[in-house]
C-alpha cells in the first residue's frame, strides 16, 4: 500500500523522539521513501547521522539552508510528499501549526504545504490536558489535520496519563489509512464506547457489565472504511482499536467533555454505556463500616450526552446514532427513546441476562429509523459493527452525491 508514497517525517522534540527512527524502518519497510525533517529540540533526542542513516537520505534542519534555498527548498519539501507525518508532534509544534507561526524549517513546511498532514502527538499529560493545548487541538482539527494517538500510560518524567506517543505500528496503521480508498475517506466520525465508573469513594464506583467490544469493533469497521475516527471510551476490558484517536475517560461528565471538544464530526455513534446517576459527594477517602449503620448515598442525574448532540443548534453531525440496551419491549422502548433522544437512529437490543450479549461476543439488533425497525439476524459484534459502518457509510456518501 505504501509502496511508492513519499512520506515528509518531522520529528519534533522529545524523548518519544526515538520512535520516529524504528518508523523510520517500518515506513521503508512498506517501500515508502521518507524524506525526514529534524527540529532543534528533537537534535537534542536523536542525532542527524542517525535519522540520515535510516532514511537514506539527507537530514533537513535549518530553514535558511544557503543551497536548498537558493532553489525555494522548504517549499518543495512542502508539497512534493505524499503525506507529511509529524511525530513526535510537541506542544510547542502544535501551537505554532494552530496560530499559523512559521519560525523555523518544520513549522514553516506545515504552513506552506498543500499535502495531507497527520499529526502524532507527544507530551507531558498535563500539557496535553491543559487548556491551550485542547484549544490549539481543536483549531488543528477544524484545519483537518488528521491525529493518531496519544496513548495513555507511563511516561519518562515518572507521570500516568494521556500524552505517550502512538507506536510506531500504530502510527504506521494510521499512514496507511491516509492512502485506502475507502467510502468514508474524508469523513470524521466520532464514536463513545465502553461503560462509565461513577466514583463513590477513591475504591467504589457505579459501573455497569459493557465490555466496550461493540463499540470497539464500531471504529474498527469505520475506520476500515476510510473514515477518521475519535474513539472516545470509558474503562473498557477489550483494547482499543488502532489506526484511530483513542480519548480515554472515566465518568458521564468527562465523555461529555470529551464529545463537546471531538466535535466537529460527519457523524457520531454513542455507543458507551453511560451511567444514568453519580453519587453527589463522592468521598475522597474510602467509607467504613461503622455502628451507625449503611450509609445513605445522594445521587444526581448524569448528562445526556446523546440528547444534548442531537439537539444542538450549530455542529449538529449529520448522523446521530444512540444505542438502547434494553431488558423488555425492546422495539417499543427504542422507538420511543429515538423520538425522545431527538437522534436520527437507535441501535436497540436486549441485553437480558438470559441473551449473553452484554459482555459477550454476539449481538442481536434492531435497527430504529424515521422509516421504522429492522432486525438483524443474531451475529458476531464484528459482522454487526460492519453492516452498521456500510449503512453510515451509504448515508453520509448519498448526502455527497445530493449535494
Amino acid at each position: 500500500m505504501l509502496s511508492g508514497k513519499h512520506i515528509l517525517l518531522i520529528i519534533g522534540g522529545g524523548i518519544a523522539a526515538y520512535k520516529s527512527l524504528e518508523l523510520i524502518r517500518r515506513l521503508q519497510d512498506r517501500g515508502a521513501r521518507v524524506t525526514p525533517v529534524l527540529t532543534k529540540a528533537g537534535e537534542e533526542f536523536v542525532t542527524p547521522l542517525s535519522v540520515s542513516a535510516l532514511a537514506g537520505a539527507p537530514v533537513h534542519r535549518d530553514l535558511f539552508d544557503l543551497t536548498s534555498e537558493a532553489e525555494m527548498g522548504h517549499i518543495q519539501l512542502s508539497r512534493s510528499a505524499d503525506l507529511v507525518v509529524v511525530a513526535p508532534a510537541t506542544a510547542d509544534l502544535m501551537a505554532k501549526m494552530a496560530q499559523g507561526m512559521a519560525n523555523d524549517l518544520a513549522s514553516t513546511l506545515l504552513l506552506a504545504t498543500d499535502t495531507p498532514v497527520l499529526l502524532a502527538p507527544a507530551m507531558n499529560v498535563r500539557m496535553w490536558q491543559h487548556p491551550a493545548t485542547q484549544r490549539n487541538l481543536a483549531q488543528l482539527i477544524a484545519d483537518g489535520i488528521q491525529l493518531v494517538g496519544p496513548n495513555e500510560g507511563g511516561m519518562a518524567c515518572g507521570e500516568f496519563g494521556p500524552g505517550r506517543l502512538a507506536e510506531p505500528e500504530q502510527i504506521l496503521t494510521a499512514i496507511e489509512a491516509q492512502f485506502e480508498a475507502g467510502p468514508l475517506a474524508g469523513k470524521r466520525i466520532l464514536v463513545t464506547s465502553g461503560p462509565t465508573h461513577e466514583p463513590i469513594d477513591p475504591v467504589r464506583y457505579i459501573a455497569n457489565r459493557s465490555s466496550g467490544t461493540q463499540g470497539t469493533a464500531l471504529a474498527r469497521a469505520l475506520r476500515s472504511l476510510g473514515a477518521q475516527v475519535v474513539f472516545i471510551t470509558g474503562p473498557a476490558s477489550v483494547r482499543p482499536p488502532e489506526g484511530v484517536e483513542v480519548v480515554p475517560v472515566e465518568t458521564a461528565r468527562e465523555m461529555e467533555a470529551a464529545v463537546r471538544a471531538a466535535l466537529p464530526a460527519d457523524a457520531a455513534v454513542f455507543a458507551a454505556a453511560v451511567a444514568d446517576w453519580r453519587v453527589t459527594s463522592a468521598s475522597d477517602k474510602k467509607l467504613k463500616k461503622t455502628q451507625g449503620g449503611i450509609p445513605t448515598l445522594s445521587f444526581a442525574e448524569n448528562p445526556d450526552i446523546l440528547k444534548t448532540v442531537s439537539a444542538l443548534p450549530e455542529g449538529r453531525p449529520g448522523l446521530v446514532v444512540g444505542f438502547a440496551a434494553e431488558t423488555n419491549d425492546v422495539i417499543e422502548n427504542a422507538t420511543a427513546k429515538r423520538l425522545r433522544k431527538g437522534c436520527d437512529w437507535i441501535v436497540a437490543n436486549d441485553v437480558s441476562p438470559a441473551t449473553g450479549i452484554m459482555g459477550g461476543a454476539e449481538n442481536a439488533v434492531t435497527l430504529i429509523t424515521e422509516e421504522g425497525a429492522e432486525s438483524w439476524p443474531k451475529m458476531g459484534k464484528d459482522a454487526v459493527a460492519q453492516a452498521l459502518a456500510k449503512k453510515i457509510a451509504t448515508v453520509l456518501t448519498s448526502r455527497n452525491t445530493a449535494s
